[in-house]
C-alpha cells in the first residue's frame, strides 16, 4: 500500500526533519508491505533537529578519539528506520539535503527495506577543496572551493559551517588528506596538510588566499587540489546494523563524514544502480572521508551491482569478518575480545553460530565449535559457551563461521580511490566480475586474513575474479596476502582469475602468499604481467608456477 508523503506534511523545498520522522515512526505499526511515496524535488534535514542515538559503529571512532566535550558513540541520524518491515521509501528522484554533521540514514533491527530513488548531497560539508593557481618562490595562491565558507579572526583563518569551525591548519601531523595532481584528476593519494609551513596566510580575493612558506614554497604545481577534512569517522553515510534483506536502489550519495555505507551483524544487502560519486555540479573531485562499503559480519548475501563509486579516502568495498581473540577458557565458557580500537560494542556472536579456533601465527584453524549462549559482558567482551570446549587455547583467534556471505560484486565502476578497490576476506563464494577497475593508489584487489592487527578474518574459499578492466593502479591488480607469520599450509584456497584485460602500465600483475589451487587463465595485458609467488600452488595458463 502506498502512503504519501504530502499527507504526512512532507513538503518540498521545507525543512522535513520532524514530518519525516513522524511519518516513519507510525509506519513502524502497520503491517503487511507499504510504500512511503514522496514528490520530486528537495527536502531538507537539520543537525539540531535530528534524533541521536547511542550507536558502536564498527571500523569507525575509537573511545579515546571522540574529541573533548562529546560524548563517545553518540550518533545524530538524519532519517532513522529502527523495527521497520515491509518498508519501501520510494524518493521519485527526489534529494535529501543534510544540513550540519550527522549519519545520513541508519536502518537498524529491520527486515525487508527498500531504499529507492533519491539523492543525498550535504550542504557545506566539512571537507574542502584547495586547489593552486600561482606558485612563487616564497607562497602559493590556493582557490578554496565555492561550496567552502570561512572567515578570519586576527591571523587565523577558520572552515565554517552550521555545527563547525576549524583552523584552515588542522590536525598539524595528519597524512591523511586527499591530493590529486595536476593533470592526472582520477587518481588520489594522501598527504599532509598543504598549509602547514606557513608562517602568513592573507586573502587576495573571494575565494583566494595568499600562502606564506617559511624560507621555500612546496614544490605544487598548478592545478594540484587538495582536499582538507576530519579523518575520524564519527558520522557515516547509511549504517545498517542487525537487519535482513536490506536493498538500495537507485541511491545517489554526493558526501559522507566516514564510511558511505557500513553494514554490521546483517543478513542479504543489495547494492544496485547507486553512485557514489560527486555532484555533476561540483568542483569537488572527492567525497567521503573513508570506504565507500564497508560489510563486517554479515551472512547470506552481499549484492553490489550496476553501481558507480568515485572519490573515495579509503577502499571501496572491504568485506569482512572479525577475529576474536581469546582472553579467558574457563571450565564450561570461554570469554573473548575484540581487539582493534575502533570495532567493539556490539555482538555478531549468535546461538547456534559455528565457530572456528585459528592459530593466530598460521591463520589456520585449529578446530571448530557451536555457541550454545552469547552474551557481550562489555564492550570490548563476549562471553561464549560452546558445545565442544576442546580446542580453546587462551591467545588464539575464533572466527565465526556462520557470517561469511556470499559476495556477487559485478558490473560496478570505480575510480578516484585512494586505496585499495576490493579488499575481501569473507569464505562464501565470491565474485568480482566484469567490473571496470580505474585509479587505485594501492592493490585493485587485495585478499586479506590478520589476528594481530586490523583483527579482520578470515579465509576465502571459492573465489572467481573474471572479465574485469584493471586500469590504473599503484600495487598489484590481484594481490593474496594473508598477514600469517609462519606458513603450515594454504590460508585462502580456490581462487580462479580468468579473462581479465589489465592496462596497468608498468604497475599490476599478480601476488600470492599461502595460497592454494590458484588458476591464472586467458588474461591479457599490455605489459608483460608480474607474477610473484610465495609458499603457494599457482597455475598459469595451464602451466605450474
Amino acid at each position: 500500500m502506498n502512503y504519501e508523503g504530502r499527507s504526512y506534511d512532507i513538503k518540498v523545498g521545507e525543512d522535513v526533519t520532524n514530518p519525516l520522522q513522524k511519518a516513519l515512526t507510525e509506519l513502524e505499526n502497520v503491517e503487511g508491505e507499504k510504500t512511503l511515496v514522496l514528490e520530486k524535488g528537495e527536502y531538507h534535514i537539520y543537525y539540531n533537529k535530528v534524533c541521536s542515538k547511542n550507536l558502536f559503529i564498527t571500523n569507525t571512532v575509537g573511545d579515546r578519539q571522540w574529541r573533548r566535550g562529546t560524548v563517545p558513540h553518540k550518533n545524530k541520524i538524519g532519517i532513522w528506520l529502527e523495527n521497520q518491515k515491509d518498508l519501501t521509501i520510494d524518493g521519485n528522484g527526489c534529494e535529501f539535503v543534510i544540513h550540519g554533521q550527522m549519519t545520513n540514514i541508519g536502518v537498524v533491527n529491520c527486515k525487508n527495506v527498500t531504499l529507492k530513488n533519491f539523492s543525498i548531497r550535504v550542504e557545506n560539508p566539512d571537507m574542502h577543496e584547495l586547489k593552486v593557481i600561482d606558485v612563487g618562490k616564497t607562497h602559493i595562491d590556493f582557490e578554496i572551493d565555492k561550496e567552502s565558507r570561512y572567515n578570519r579572526r586576527g591571523a587565523i583563518h577558520y572552515f565554517v559551517g552550521e555545527d563547525y569551525q576549524h583552523k584552515f591548519k588542522r590536525e598539524r601531523y595528519g597524512w591523511w588528506y586527499g591530493f590529486i595532481a595536476a593533470g592526472d584528476d582520477n587518481k588520489i593519494v594522501r598527504r599532509g596538510n598543504p598549509l602547514l609551513r606557513t608562517w602568513l596566510i592573507k586573502d587576495i580575493e573571494p575565494h583566494k588566499i595568499r600562502a606564506r612558506y617559511i624560507i621555500k614554497a612546496p614544490s605544487f604545481k598548478v592545478g594540484d587540489r587538495f582536499y582538507i577534512f576530519e579523518h575520524l569517522r564519527r558520522y557515516n553515510g547509511i549504517f545498517v546494523d542487525r537487519s535482513i534483506d536490506v536493498t538500495l536502489d537507485n541511491v545517489n550519495q554526493h558526501f559522507n563524514y566516514g564510511l558511505a555505507y557500513v553494514a554490521q551483524d546483517c543478513e542479504n544487502l543489495a547494492i544496485n544502480n547507486c553512485k557514489f560519486a560527486p555532484r555533476s555540479d561540483s568542483s569537488k573531485l572527492m567525497i567521503s572521508a573513508a570506504d565507500f562499503v564497508h560489510i563486517c559480519s554479515c551472512r547470506g548475501k552481499v549484492d553490489i551491482k550496476d553501481s558507480e563509486f568515485v572519490g573515495a579516502g579509503d577502499d571501496m568495498l572491504n568485506v569482512h569478518g572479525i577475529h576474536f581473540i581469546i582472553s579467558k577458557v574457563k571450565e564450561d565458557c570461554i570469554e573473548v575480545r575484540f581487539r582493534h580500537h575502533q570495532t567493539h560494542g556490539f555482538n555478531p556472536l549468535r546461538v547456534g553460530d559455528e565457530i572456528a579456533f585459528v592459530d593466530v601465527s598460521s591463520l589456520l584453524e585449529r578446530g571448530k565449535a557451536k555457541i550454545v549462549e552469547s552474551k557481550l559482558v562489555n564492550e570490548t567482551t563476549i562471553r561464549l559457551k560452546l558445545d565442544d570446549m576442546s580446542n580453546a587455547v587462551s591467545g588464539d583467534a575464533i572466527e565465526n563461521k556462520s557470517a561469511v556471505p556470499d559476495v556477487n560484486f559485478q558490473h560496478n565502476y570505480m575510480s578516484r580511490i585512494i586505496t585499495r578497490g576490493v579488499l575481501m576476506t569473507s569464505g562464501g563464494k565470491v565474485k568480482i566480475v566484469d567490473n571496470n577497475f580505474d585509479n587505485t593508489s594501492m592493490h585493485s584487489i587485495l585478499i586479506s586474513d590478520d589476528a594481530k592487527y586490523w583483527y579482520e578474518s578470515g579465509p576465502v574459499n571459492d573465489v572467481e575474479i573474471a572479465r574485469n578492466r584493471f586500469g590504473k593502479v599503484e600495487g598489484y591488480n590481484v594481490q593474496v596476502m594473508p598477514e600469517n607469520t609462519v606458513h603450515n599450509a594454504p590460508v585462502h584456497n580456490n581462487i580462479s582469475i580468468h579473462d581479465n584485460v589489465i592496462e596497468s602500465g608498468e604497475e599490476g600483475g599478480f601476488y600470492f602468499k599461502s595460497a592454494g589451487n590458484v588458476v591464472l587463465d586467458n588474461n591479457t595485458s599490455d605489459k608483460p604481467l608480474r607474477i610473484e609467488v610465495i609458499d603457494s600452488d599457482v597455475t598459469v595458463d595451464g602451466v605450474k608456477k
